[in-house]
């Protein structure tokens, strides 16, 4: 008979060995002790982004504090589709969607970009990474995408790195099909603001060798709306979209 699949799943930023024991930070333990009134001895699911899932069994569990200890492998660690989203940050609770909605579709990096017409002057990166967090678990990828530190655009294309695409998401209708220009090896989307892209910005971009600039068809689409629409065709055309369900 196989055996039922635990209720929990937690990221950890340490290793996960056979028997060495994994202690939880305060927000964890109070997750499994008082929302979900977890139990010693219950097993756990685990992942770092390097070693694998593991099964793990509650050995401690307590207001102060919690201890987990992995019994075993159940997953191991496999490459991921290395993409990047530059999105320029939104209103608050648009910005956190698309921070859950980025894990979810499996990119690698997450980097708030701030351009002329950006209209959220600050970034909340703690909660930003909560997001991620949680949305990584839920979806029971085996990372976390890492949180770029928020930057202006034209710094971030002054220091851009030599081989990676950048798609630019043009809303000036002049730009391939994403679904035609994704393609393998390292690549980046980028999403303005609600404005869109400043003209000189986008004239900026399309004289960059390394910018592509794509489009997602006839309508105008919301800033978070793009956004999640360019993953979901992205990684149905060159990601891991292309692969059947894990098993």
């Amino acid at each position: 008979m196989t055996e039922p699949r635990p209720r929990f799943r937690l990221f950890v930023p340490v290793p996960l060995e056979t028997g060495v024991a994994v202690a939880l930070d305060r927000d964890q333990t109070h997750y499994l002790a008082s929302v979900m009134r977890a139990e010693t001895g219950e097993s756990v699911l685990l992942f770092n982004g390097r070693d694998g899932e593991w099964s793990a069994r509650i050995a401690s569990l307590a207001k102060s504090g919690a201890a987990l200890v992995p019994e075993k492998a159940t997953r191991p660690q496999e490459p991921e589709p290395d993409l990047w989203l530059l999105a320029a940050p939104l209103k608050r609770d648009r910005t956190d969607l698309v921070a859950e909605k980025a894990a979810e579709l499996g990119v690698s990096r997450l980097w708030p970009v701030f351009t002329r017409r950006t209209n959220a002057g600050r970034v909340n990166t703690g909660r930003l990474r909560a997001h991620l967090i949680e949305a990584s678990e839920q979806c029971e990828r085996l990372s976390v995408p890492e949180l770029a530190e928020p930057a202006a655009l034209d710094k971030v294309l002054a220091g851009w790195p030599a081989g990676r695409t950048l798609l630019f998401l043009d809303e000036g209708g002049g730009g391939t099909p994403l679904a035609e220009a994704a393609s393998g090896g390292p690549a980046a989307l980028l999403i303005g603001p609600e404005g869109g892209f400043d003209p000189s910005e986008r004239r900026l971009l399309l004289s960059l060798p390394f910018v592509r600039p794509v489009g997602l068809g006839p309508r105008i689409l919301r800033a978070e709306t793009a956004a999640i629409a360019a993953l979901a065709v992205w990684q149905a055309a060159a990601g891991d979209g292309r692969r059947g369900p894990r098993g």
